[in-house]
């Protein structure tokens, strides 16, 4: 088991080495070797499938609960403010600069490190899943939806994204939903027709007014937002069909499959959701992990962003070095102390239950 330090300057050197490695979503092959070699490095048995590596502590027990620590290692792509090399991860008064340095590299090599602070211990009340994952910027579906299947039972995981080590709690789930009402076609200068688009502002009314019986201790209410609408064809002509688009932001009260049934229930228009996959994430407030960090000053909070921990059906908390509003940003960086900082925030918040 290695000194927190040493560990430290472990993870400084491994996001180093993947900020110089180009790693786009469903282009992350290369960061994927890495971070396997680095884990075989330290004595690791990794498995992979497509990009996602992930590997248990070497004495896994079967009867034990086991953690989940997951962070993704693809990037999305520079944005046009960039006035430094993306991929040039140089220090600089205490900065280290590079794409995907803060989003999410320092929390991807803190969670690899701390699983190699527990990796060799016989001592643990829990086992340690480690899943570094694919295509999380993109939400795509070979990414950690992929292994889920091959990961086993867990008991929750902790999901690394920049937070500034608050804790995140819940995050709210997504769903757009693209709706048609249908009338019938006719002559704007006659009695004819059955006009879609009065059909669709009634329903787009109840969108706009509905308030869900059931509201999150975090969130709040659920918000809809109907935020595109399509109809007709030429200005004499009545439209038969109006199609229009909801975003649903779903919070912790609900889950996707029971808000969209409430929606079906109360408007006439065709509903189509395009995905119920990326659903509402929550931990119980009491949860030993959350009180632990808690008592180290820790303050916890709803996610307005969306991580791969929608899609996790166990408990979960968001929480990593790094501060969110870096994110995607041109010339991104994260502080330096940041990393050891966090190593040593996870593994105290640990320590207090494994």
């Amino acid at each position: 088991m290695s000194d927190i330090t040493t560990l430290s300057q472990q993870a400084l050197q491994l996001l180093q080495q993947l900020i110089s490695t180009q790693s786009f979503s469903k282009e992350e092959d290369r960061t994927a070797d890495l971070i396997e070699q680095t884990l075989k490095t330290h004595g690791v048995g990794t498995h992979r499938k497509l990009n996602n590596i992930w590997a248990w502590n070497k004495h896994f027990d079967a009867s034990k609960p086991t953690i989940l620590l997951n962070s993704h290692h693809d990037t999305v792509k520079p944005n046009s403010g960039y006035t430094r090399d993306p991929y040039d991860a140089k220090i600089e008064d205490g900065k280290l600069y590079g794409l995907g340095s803060n989003d999410a590299g320092g929390c991807l090599v803190s969670l690899i490190h701390v699983f190699l602070y527990y990796y060799n211990r016989t001592d643990l009340k829990y086992n340690f899943c480690l899943a570094t994952t694919a295509e999380e910027e993109i939400s795509g579906v070979n990414g950690l939806e992929l292994i889920i299947p091959e990961l086993g039972e867990l008991s929750f995981g902790i999901v690394g994204e920049p937070t500034l080590m608050e804790l995140a709690i819940a995050e709210r789930g997504l769903m757009v939903l693209d709706c048609t009402s249908f009338g019938i076609a006719g002559h704007a200068a006659r009695e004819e027709g059955d006009n879609a688009i009065y059909k669709a502002l009634k329903d787009i009314e109840w969108f706009r007014n509905f308030r869900f019986p059931k509201e999150s201790e975090v969130f709040g209410p659920i918000k809809m937002s109907v935020t595109i609408i399509n109809a007709g064809s030429q200005h004499n002509v009545v439209p038969a069909t109006c199609t229009f688009t909801v975003d649903v932001r779903v919070t912790d009260a609900y889950r996707n499959e029971e808000v969209l049934e409430i929606i079906r229930q109360h408007v006439n228009c065709e509903v189509r959701p395009r995905s119920i996959r990326l659903k509402p994430s929550s931990i119980d407030k009491n949860h030993p992990f959350v009180q632990a960090g808690v008592a180290l000053g820790r303050k916890t909070y709803g996610s307005p962003t969306t991580s791969d921990q929608s899609l996790l059906d166990i408990p979960s908390i968001k929480v990593g070095p790094g501060d969110s509003a870096r994110s995607h940003s041109a010339d991104e960086f994260i502080y330096v102390d940041e990393i050891g900082h966090g190593i040593k925030l996870y593994i105290k918040m640990l320590d207090g239950i494994v």
